[in-house]
């Protein structure tokens, strides 16, 4: 399975386009549309052509990893907003949550309800992420 437009575009929205690096809230460099690496570092520019480039190879990997962890059958709809979290939260957090364990589970309800508890960076509770995982939550569900 691969991400829809759809999906691209929920990223895209809560991602934003930095076409210089920065450190996101958890510290690491980032540039793009959420693109992080060995080879982002302070003071390194893009454009946005470099910037769909790097979203597109990124999205290509992100999916490869959901299509490897999740075992049962899910719609476009929840394929869009697993590839959303586990693109903002991380592979190995993914890869260890309850979410997953109760999507493999077939508890889908259980598995919507897991994000709202991925709403914090160093320990803090972040507006940006609570309304991105309500969203991701929502279209989950759809």
């Amino acid at each position: 399975m691969n991400i829809s437009k759809n999906g691209i575009n929920l990223i895209k929205e809560f991602e934003g386009l930095k076409l210089e690096a920065y450190k996101c809230p958890a510290g690491i460099w980032t540039i793009g549309y959420g693109h992080t690496g060995k080879n982002i570092f302070k003071g390194l520019k893009i454009n946005q052509e470099e910037a769909e480039k790097f979203l597109i190879n990124d999205l290509e990997i992100h999916s490869n990893y959901i299509n490897k962890l999740i075992k049962i059958p899910i719609n476009q709809n929840q394929f869009d907003a697993l590839i959303s979290l586990e693109y903002n939260i991380g592979y190995n957090a993914f890869k260890n949550s309850t979410l997953l364990k109760f999507l493999n589970e077939k508890k889908y309800n259980k598995a919507a309800e897991e994000f709202d508890k991925w709403v914090y960076s160093n320990k803090r509770k972040l507006n940006g992420l609570i309304k991105r995982r309500k969203k991701e939550k929502e279209l989950f569900l759809k």
